[in-house]
């Protein structure tokens, strides 16, 4: 069985399309994490990550059905006006989301889990860190101490691409669909092989001009653009 894996969508639909159309056959997805902020397009990422996608621009290809996702600290900032030490870049992002989301799609974002676990328990979704969501976990902080008793431990929020293979399981992170920080502009996903317990890490390169002039028409903070050329 393989699994798509993704995170940091950041309401960046450009990107999201492109990381789906490159991706190469899977049997589903999974999703660690903030799927809204920065980005100009919260509505139609959340929706995208629902399945419902009637609506979207035909860009796809989209989800047939809803990824399983847990909640990111934009997630929760934007559900549940929750505080965090966020930048003004950020704050943006949070504010912009709460002002397109629909009461629909905020109750969904509400909804979503810190912790989910799918394919019968041997994967386990965490956005930041097992024990704290909003730690961020960096590659040198990988280890086997952070894998409970789930084959596959998957984390987000640092926008860092990596993943480690251990005795005891897989530790690993997709990076970011929509705002790459580890220096790699392009959008990041990861393809999980539960059968043999490997990882292919992806990258794929897609328009940020188209997302720089979005940002700049939803008066955004330009660096929110700007940034997706150099990956931080």
């Amino acid at each position: 069985m393989k699994l798509g894996v993704l995170s940091d969508i950041h309401g960046n639909r450009v990107a999201l399309a492109a990381v789906l159309a490159d991706m190469p056959s899977v049997d589903g997805l999974v999703c660690a994490g903030d799927v809204v902020g920065y980005n100009p397009w919260h509505a139609d990422c959340v929706d995208a990550t629902r399945g419902h996608t009637d609506a979207l621009p035909a860009d796809g290809p989209w989800p047939t059905d809803e990824v399983p996702t847990v909640m990111g600290n934009h997630d929760r900032a934007v559900a549940a006006e929750t505080p965090f030490a966020f930048n003004g870049m950020a704050q943006a992002g949070v504010e912009h989301a709460t002002e397109q989301l629909s009461d629909e799609q905020i109750e969904w974002l509400a909804a979503l889990p810190d912790e989910r676990r799918v394919c019968d328990g041997r994967v386990k979704l965490v956005h930041g860190h097992p024990d704290d969501p909003d730690h961020y976990t960096y590659p040198e902080e990988f280890g086997p101490d952070l894998l409970d008793d789930e084959d596959v431990l998957v984390m987000g929020h640092t926008h860092h691409q990596h993943h480690e293979v251990y005795g005891d399981g897989v530790v690993m992170n997709p990076g970011s669909v929509g705002q790459p920080r580890d220096r790699d502009h392009r959008a990041a996903y990861a393809v999980l092989d539960l059968d043999d317990l490997t990882v292919e890490e992806h990258r794929v390169a897609y328009d940020t001009s188209a997302v720089i002039d979005a940002v700049e028409d939803a008066d955004l903070p330009r660096q929110i653009g700007f940034r997706l050329t150099q990956g931080r």
